[in-house]
C-alpha cells in the first residue's frame, strides 16, 4: 500500500529504469559511478543581487559557487578537477592539520566528470545537494556523480562562508566566517539562509532567465533535495519555504528547526543516518519530527558508520593516511550512501519502484529500518533549546 501511495504522488508516467546494475569499482579513489550514463560538469558563479551576505555584509550581494552535473555524450569534454589547490589547502588547516601530505594529493584526486561534456538529451529529474558546516561542496562529489550518471541533473552547491574554502572564478578563496563563532540564531539560522541560497538556485536554473547555458536538460516538475549534516537538516526548512522541492533526504544532521505540525504537504523525505547518533532515542530531532513528516517517509540507520561516511570524508582520510575510526569501510560507505539515495529520487522523481525501500535487504544487513514509537512531547522544548549540542551534531 505505501508502495502505491508513493507511486500516486508521482505525477509523471510511469518508466523504466535508465540505470544500470554495475557494481561500484573498488578502489583508493573516488568510486566509479554505477549508471548508464557518462557525466558532465558546468561551474557557476550565481550573485543573488536582492539579497545581501548573511554572514559577511560588507561582501555585498549573497555570491555562490555551484557545480552543476548533467548526464553527457561518452568521450566528449575534458578531465574536471576535485578541487582547487587553496581549497584543498585550507580544507587540511581545518579537517587533518597534523596531516603530512601536500593539498595536491586532494585538489588532484581524478573524477568521473569531464567539463565541457556534450549533454545528454533530457528533460531530466534535478537534485539540488548541500554539504555540512566547514565542507566544501567537492565532498558530495561522489554522490553527485552517481546521480547524475543515473540521470539526474545535480546542483551541488557551496554555502559561501560557511566551508574552509571556496574558490571563486577571480581568484578568490573565501573562508569561513560562521564555522568558529556561530552566528545569532545559531543552527536555525544557518538552515534558513541555506533555504534562500536553495531557492535562488532554483530560480537561476530552472526560471525564464536562467544562469545556466544547459537549463533545458532541467525538468522543473522534478526537483529534489539533498544534504548532508546542516545541509541535510536545511532540506526539510527548505521543504517547508519553497513548494517546488517534490522529495528530500537529510543524511545525519540533527534538525534546528521543528518540522511544522502542518508538515511538507505529504511530500516525501528520508531520514538516513549513523546508527549510534540517529537510532530512536539518539536524536531527539528526529524523534520530535518524525510525527509531522507527512507524507512516504523512511528512517535509516547506518552500522559501523559516523557523520562524514555520506560523504568523500572517508575517502580523503583514506589519501592521506588518517587513521579510518569508523567500523564501516570508506568505499562501503560510499556504496550504501548513493544506494539509497538513488532509490529514493527514482522512486519518488521518476516513479519506478524500488524494493530497496521496501524493508531489510540482504545486500545491506548494515542499514536498519526503524519505527520509532510514538513519544511523550513533553520537555523537548527544553532540550531543542541547547544548540550548542545541535550545532555540534549538525557539522
Amino acid at each position: 500500500m505505501k508502495r502505491l501511495l508513493a507511486l500516486v504522488m508521482c505525477l509523471t508516467v510511469l518508466m523504466p529504469s535508465t540505470a544500470s546494475a554495475t557494481p561500484a569499482t573498488v578502489h583508493s579513489g573516488l568510486p566509479r559511478p554505477t549508471g548508464r550514463y557518462a557525466v558532465g560538469r558546468d561551474v557557476l558563479e550565481l550573485v543573488d543581487h536582492h539579497r545581501t551576505d548573511p554572514w559577511v555584509p560588507e561582501a555585498g550581494a549573497r555570491q555562490l559557487m555551484v557545480s552543476m552535473y548533467y548526464p553527457a555524450r561518452p568521450g566528449t569534454g575534458r578531465p574536471a578537477s576535485y578541487m582547487t589547490r587553496a581549497e584543498a589547502q585550507l580544507l587540511l588547516e581545518r579537517k587533518a592539520p597534523d596531516a603530512t601530505a601536500p593539498p595536491e594529493v586532494i585538489s588532484g584526486l581524478p573524477v568521473h566528470a569531464r567539463a565541457d561534456a556534450r549533454p545528454a538529451p533530457g528533460p531530466f529529474p534535478l537534485v539540488v545537494l548541500s554539504p555540512g558546516l566547514t565542507l566544501p561542496r567537492a565532498t558530495l562529489t561522489s554522490l553527485a556523480e552517481d546521480l547524475t550518471s543515473h540521470g539526474y541533473v545535480v546542483a551541488l552547491v557551496d554555502h559561501t562562508y560557511e566551508s574552509s574554502g571556496t574558490t571563486f572564478p577571480d581568484g578568490r578563496t573565501l573562508t569561513c566566517a560562521i564555522c568558529d563563532q556561530p552566528p545569532e540564531g545559531g543552527p536555525a539560522a544557518i538552515a534558513a539562509s541555506r533555504a534562500r541560497d536553495i531557492s535562488f538556485v532554483l530560480d537561476q536554473v530552472t526560471g525564464h532567465h536562467t544562469g545556466w547555458r544547459y537549463a533545458k536538460l532541467i525538468d522543473p516538475g522534478r526537483i529534489g533535495l539533498a544534504g548532508h549534516s546542516i545541509g541535510g537538516a536545511a532540506s526539510a526548512t527548505a521543504m517547508v519555504a519553497d513548494p517546488r522541492i517534490r522529495a528530500g533526504v537529510n543524511m545525519d544532521g540533527t534538525f534546528p528547526a521543528a518540522v511544522p505540525p502542518t508538515g511538507l504537504g505529504g511530500r516525501a523525505f528520508l531520514l538516513l543516518g549513523t546508527r549510534a547518533d540517529h537510532a530512536p532515542g539518539r536524536d531527539h530531532t528526529w524523534d520530535r519530527d518524525w510525527p509531522n513528516l507527512d507524507g512516504w517517509k523512511r528512517w535509516l540507520t547506518v552500522a559501523g558508520a559516523q557523520h562524514g561516511s555520506f560523504t568523500d570524508t572517508p575517502i580523503l582520510e583514506n589519501l592521506l593516511g588518517v587513521p579510518d575510526s569508523a567500523e564501516l569501510p570508506a568505499q562501503r560507505a560510499a556504496e550504501i550512501t548513493r544506494t539509497y539515495v538513488t532509490a529514493f529520487f527514482d522512486l519518488h522523481l521518476k516513479c519506478t519502484p524500488q524494493p530497496v525501500l521496501d524493508g531489510v535487504s540482504a545486500n545491506n544487513p548494515e542499514v536498519a529500518f526503524e519505527q520509532p514509537l510514538p513519544a511523550p512531547r513533553i520537555g523537548y522544548e527544553r532540550h531543542h533549546g541547547d544548540a550548542s549540542a545541535a550545532a555540534g551534531r549538525s557539522r
